[in-house]
């Protein structure tokens, strides 16, 4: 699947305000070396940077298309940078002081057991600090799988579209973090966010959870599928006086390892 940089950053202050809600919790004092696990276009790598002047900051994504949008960046903030990478794959090293993930881990099956392996890979007194939506059975998610699974779609879009399972509930890392060994702390926020124009929740969507539908439809079935979920999205989040409010939960996750 290829990522739209521009499409996803044009919310671009709703999408990063959970980044500063995450980082805004580890208290990293002069960390030689930080890791944005699916840095994306690179912009919230970026003020990781910009807060440890002194560290080594790196940020890893799958996509050439996110990373080609973050290279600049690279050039401008010195101690920044940007590397391809497999999130599956990838495992701290010893130098690792922080640990970064925002809004990527969902994408990954079997990620709570990556992150064991994380855990137990980093050096004591390191961080790990992670978000994800927690939104899968909003409407917005659920009225996709169902046009999906619909007899109309189910023969293109069967097993292409995942459920909650695709993440866990606030509890489940907060145990993962302290079984690590970790100082940790876990919450949810559900953010009331308020769109603007024709059709936003959509707009928002294709920047998102739409991608996996839109990578398997041609270009007249994806503009038939779009048409149907977005009458199904206006019913579900209509418009009212001040815009249409979309509401968006997140879960979040902290931890310290003991030292």
């Amino acid at each position: 699947m290829k990522w739209d940089p521009a499409k996803y950053i044009r919310f671009g202050d709703y999408r990063s305000r959970p980044f500063f809600d995450l980082v805004g919790r580890v208290d990293a004092d002069r960390p030689a070396r930080v890791v944005d696990l699916g840095c994306g276009p690179g912009n919230l790598t970026a003020t990781l940077a910009e807060r440890w002047p002194g560290a080594q900051v790196v940020g890893l994504d799958s996509s050439e298309e996110m990373l080609a949008k973050a290279a600049p960046l690279a050039e401008e903030v010195p101690g920044l940078a940007f590397e391809r990478a497999d999130i599956a794959a990838w495992m701290p090293g010893s130098e690792t002081d922080v640990v970064v993930s925002n809004a990527a881990l969902q994408w990954v099956p079997g990620h709570q057991e990556l992150m064991r392996r994380w855990l137990e890979a980093l050096r004591p007194g390191a961080w790990f600090a992670m978000q994800v939506p927690g939104n899968f059975n909003a409407p917005s998610h659920s009225l996709m799988r169902e046009l999906a699974a619909s007899d109309r779609w189910s023969g293109k879009l069967g097993g292409v579209l995942r459920g909650g399972e695709s993440v866990g509930e606030p509890e489940d890392y907060l145990g993962i973090l302290f079984d690590a060994g970790c100082a940790a702390d876990a919450w949810e926020t559900s953010y009331q966010q308020v769109l603007q124009g024709p059709d936003p929740v959509l707009e928002w969507v294709r920047g998102t959870a739409l991608r996996p539908v839109m990578a398997v439809l041609g270009d007249d079935d994806a503009q038939r599928f779009e048409t149907e979920y977005a009458a199904a999205l206006r019913k579900a989040y209509p418009r009212g006086a001040h815009g249409t409010v979309f509401p968006f939960r997140r879960i979040f996750a902290v931890g310290q390892k003991a030292e």
